[in-house]
């Protein structure tokens, strides 16, 4: 016979409290009636926790149900003012800014390039305080899409060399919360195995072309980082006939071969795609290069990692560029099949990634904080109850 679940009521209160509060965050709005369907817990249980979440200001009032038979039924959802968090997405021209609430809704946006002379950290928090103008509520944390390698403990080693966290430190100070740094591409990997092209897969490999070429891994469903953040740094994957610590793609490269192919090396990536795509001869042998290099890391990816696919991302999903993978995967086909497939998120990956982390995170560091806070506003009054109760003895 299996034995009833026991422990003390204020761990059940908190784990029910929790379930409640990632309810109303992922459906929105709901009814008492609602939250008993949705979560398993017993109307009753429900009525006390959400009475402890009311006393800490974790949820409110949020309209009548009309729509269902019977009598009108109160809907309950986060309060509003619970705070937000921010997803920043760097890259080597602008900033990104989103705050997210609870819920991962978007509640104010900014973007703007760097300027040419002036601190990047300031520039981002000018954006951040922006956004924070057409808001009420407080910051609580913040998630930093960067391009380059980040270690374990948020420092960053990009062209510039190892920042020791420096950028982390300067930003938390500035924005007067914690900031988590994360390599772009993985945030954008984390994108697609969330609610993208990956969200089906057990293992992938993301490939995101823009300024430079990099890889986010997913194993088992987990990101993999590596010991010290290194993995995926595939643009300098060795490949004939280039020499070794040569670049396979990247800004650089890409303006070498429009040169080579007798175009305007100071055009931008997707100008010179579109033209593929419009049939222009030099920018389809262009592309077809590209797309030659691009595979072939997928190649040397497939032969140590064999994911269920790779996902090509940024300026790789433009479709003169996935044209010319396909070509080339096809011909390596009879000795290494390989399966591709496109973004869900284009160019805005790392900052759709950044987006749910930012919000998960958001939602538990507020979660853990609030259901503590309403049991000892409970135990508070049931103690004023009992003191009263005894007063009128």
């Amino acid at each position: 016979m299996a034995r009833p679940l026991a422990g003390p009521q204020t761990l059940l209160r908190t784990l029910n409290g929790r379930a409640i509060l990632e309810t109303l965050a992922r459906r929105g709005p709901l009814t008492r009636s609602e939250l008993v369907a949705e979560t398993g817990l017993s109307r009753t249980a429900v009525t006390q926790v959400l009475r402890m979440l009311e006393s800490s200001n974790a949820v409110a009032a949020a309209g009548v149900d009309r729509e269902t038979r019977g009598p009108a039924a109160s809907r309950m959802a986060l309060h509003p003012q619970l705070g937000f968090a921010a997803a920043v997405h760097v890259d080597p021209h602008a900033a990104h800014v989103v705050l997210v609430d609870p819920t991962g809704a978007v509640r104010a946006e900014q973007h703007a390039p760097f300027p040419l002379q002036g601190d990047r950290v300031e520039h981002i928090a000018a954006l951040v305080e922006s956004c924070r103008d057409a808001v009420r509520g407080p910051l609580v944390l913040a998630v930093i899409a960067v391009p380059g390698i980040v270690t374990a403990d948020g420092g960053i080693r990009d062209d510039q060399g190892p920042d020791g966290g420096a950028f982390r430190a300067a930003l938390t100070a500035r924005l007067g919360c914690p900031v988590r740094v994360e390599n772009d591409v993985n945030l954008a990997a984390l994108a697609e195995l969330t609610e993208g092209s990956g969200a089906d897969l057990a293992s992938f490999a993301l490939l995101l072309l823009d300024d430079g070429l990099g890889a986010g891994i997913v194993l088992d469903g987990v990101l993999h980082r590596g010991f010290s953040g290194v993995a995926g740094e595939v643009m300098y994957l060795p490949q004939t006939p280039l020499p070794i610590g040569a670049p396979v793609l990247g800004e650089d490269v890409v303006r070498d071969l429009a040169a080579a192919h007798g175009l305007d090396p100071l055009s931008a990536l997707d100008i010179h795609l579109d033209a593929a795509s419009a049939g222009d001869d030099a920018a389809l042998a262009m592309a077809a290069e590209m797309g030659r290099r691009l595979t072939y890391v997928a190649g040397s990816v497939a032969l140590v990692l064999d994911p269920e696919a790779f996902i090509l991302s940024g300026s790789a999903a433009h479709p003169a560029l996935v044209d010319a993978v396909s070509a080339v995967a096809e011909e390596l086909a009879p000795q290494l099949p390989m399966r591709f497939l496109v973004s869900s998120f284009g160019p805005e990956a790392p900052l759709v990634g950044a987006v749910d982390q930012a919000a998960a995170a958001l939602r538990a560091t507020v979660f853990s904080q609030l259901v503590p806070s309403a049991e000892r506003r409970t135990a508070r009054w049931k103690a004023e109850r009992r003191g009263a109760d005894e007063g009128s003895r």
